[in-house]
């Protein structure tokens, strides 16, 4: 008969790294290393990256271990919302980066807001000033506006919208460049 595993202290251990004891942060390594790991695998879809994403979050982790609130969260969700966090940034600061001209960032300007859509589905809840782009957004046909919202709100890069919608990878790149052309001519 084996005994249960004792249940792991994750708050008394960032209290632990807060104070400075580096055997926390060891122990804390050893118990959630490799489930992080598989977290940052998912989100970074690479294996070398997801590791440095894990080692920048066990430093993060003790830099900042005296932030943690436990009236706010578990430790443990905190743990993984801050390596999720890394994960996710590192995923968008990796990606393609579009050229677009001054005017063309100006007439998206507005679409900026449009990541509020996550947070609610009632569009009486999004932001103010935003009219005039849905306006714009809705004169496009629908692939072309979707490219549009995928590339600017969702961050998509060109070929992961070409996969997305199953289209190929140069009628996604003209069908953005066209819309952007199309939309900046609207907001005009």
């Amino acid at each position: 008969m084996t005994l249960p595993e004792p249940l792991f202290d994750y708050e008394a251990c960032l209290l632990a790294c807060a104070r400075g004891e580096q055997q926390a942060l060891v122990a804390l390594y050893a118990q959630e290393s490799a489930r992080l790991l598989g977290v940052a695998k998912r989100i970074a879809r690479d294996s070398a990256l997801a590791e440095d994403i894990v080692h920048d979050a066990f430093i993060k982790i003790w830099m900042r271990a005296a932030s943690f609130d436990p009236g706010r969260g578990s430790a443990r969700g905190w743990i993984f919302s801050l390596t999720r966090h890394l994960a996710l940034n590192c995923r968008r600061d990796t990606r393609l980066e579009i050229q677009v001209s001054e005017s063309s960032e100006l007439a998206l300007q507005p679409l900026a807001t449009l990541d509020g859509r996550h947070q609610t589905q009632d569009p009486l809840q999004w932001p103010d000033g935003c009219e005039r782009i849905y306006g714009c957004l809705e004169q496009l046909d629908p692939a072309r506006r979707s490219c549009i919202v995928h590339a600017y709100v969702d961050g998509y890069t060109h070929a992961e919208i070409a996969n997305k919608l199953d289209t190929p990878l140069g009628t996604v790149k003209a069908w953005i460049k066209r819309s952007l052309s199309a939309l900046r001519e609207c907001m005009g």
